[in-house]
């Protein structure tokens, strides 16, 4: 997907000299007329001004009366070869991407046709019972909680999906069944989606114990299913390469400050008083890239948190990836209420 499509975004007041000029400059001779949420209102292409131009409109009217305002557009569950399709078609070079109305990217021609694809297995962990978000959970397992128009599970799929991964594993446990009928095997999307299930509950660290023994000797992407974020999951993977490391955790800067003076002593004289200082920490985003050969010594049926995997490691290849992208882990009511909001403005 077209990493500039936030610069060919434009309000409707614009002037078409402003658009022409942005249009110009960025050459995917197109423009994506939005409102203040990023929702889609119509497309503006060079012809569609040069057409107007022609028709004796002034380069100072607004572009909303040269836009198109019922282009064709795909959906972000979309498959690579659906919209590769619907472009030959429809004889387009580029396609915006919406999710609930909002754009969320742009695919154009030359990206799809060049776009790396991935082997590495993605491992997404959706056995939790999900019990801080009672009762929403009493019958329905947290990733299967719908933000916007999806499950949060669906979410992460796709977003996955459009970063080129396409081998899926989701480790279930409570209410298996139901999110095997909700999510399916991938078909759909043109992946294939397996299932491992935890007996009883091993931990993240434990379920990697459970993958097969075939997979590819490649470093496998590991995830908890009820994350929302926008990493880069293309460099967290070249990341890790680089490094040559045997495990990675994605990690996000937390700051924390203490509501009170802060006393520093020494053999009870005051050395220092600071107030209300702040500390900054890095948290684990539940998040991880983990080799083959690290997971292969895992213990099946073992319980091992990912926390303590990463414990037995330090000091011995293993790293942290430090990122600043949006990132929401719906662990709590507010949690899953902001992530409602954030669906819809963030375009996730």
């Amino acid at each position: 997907m077209s990493h500039c499509w936030q610069k060919i975004l434009v309000c409707s007041s614009e002037t078409i000299r402003s658009v022409l000029e942005i249009i110009d400059q960025q050459a995917l001779k197109l423009a994506l007329v939005v409102d203040d949420k990023n929702k889609l209102l119509g497309t503006v292409s060079d012809g569609d001004i040069r057409r107007a131009i022609l028709s004796d409109a002034s380069l100072e009217d607004k572009v909303a009366t040269v836009m198109n305002t019922t282009p064709t557009t795909a959906d972000v569950s979309m498959t690579r070869d659906n919209i590769l399709s619907l472009m030959e078609k429809k004889e387009l070079h580029a396609i915006p991407v919406l999710n609930n109305h909002v754009v969320v990217g742009l695919e154009t021609l030359h990206g799809l046709l060049h776009k790396p694809q991935y082997e590495n297995p993605i491992f997404l962990m959706a056995g939790g019972f999900g019990t801080r978000l009672k009762p929403l959970t009493d019958n329905c397992p947290k990733p299967l909680l719908k933000v916007g128009e999806r499950p949060i599970l669906e979410t992460v799929i796709l977003s996955f999906i459009r970063s080129g991964f396409s081998n899926f594993y989701i480790s279930t446990h409570y209410l298996p069944e139901m999110i095997k009928e909700t999510i399916g095997n991938g078909s759909r999307w043109g992946v294939k989606i397996q299932y491992i299930h935890e007996d009883r509950p091993l931990g993240t660290g434990g379920a990697l114990g459970l993958l097969p023994e075939d997979l590819p000797d490649l470093p496998v992407i590991v995830m908890n299913g009820d994350v929302l974020t926008k990493i880069n999951f293309e460099e967290v993977l070249a990341f890790h390469n680089s490094k040559q490391s045997n495990a990675t955790m994605c990690v996000r800067e937390f700051e924390y400050q203490v509501p009170f003076g802060v006393v520093e002593a020494n053999e009870f004289k005051i050395t220092d008083i600071v107030e209300k200082p702040t500390y900054r920490f890095h948290v684990n985003a539940g998040i991880y890239v983990i080799n083959k050969s690290l997971i292969s010594r895992i213990k099946k049926d073992e319980y091992l948190d990912m926390p303590t995997l990463f414990e037995s490691h330090i000091g011995n290849d293993a790293h942290v990836f430090p990122f600043h992208e949006y990132w929401l882990d719906i662990g709590r009511m507010d949690d899953f209420k902001r992530a409602q909001v954030d669906i819809l403005t963030l375009g996730l």
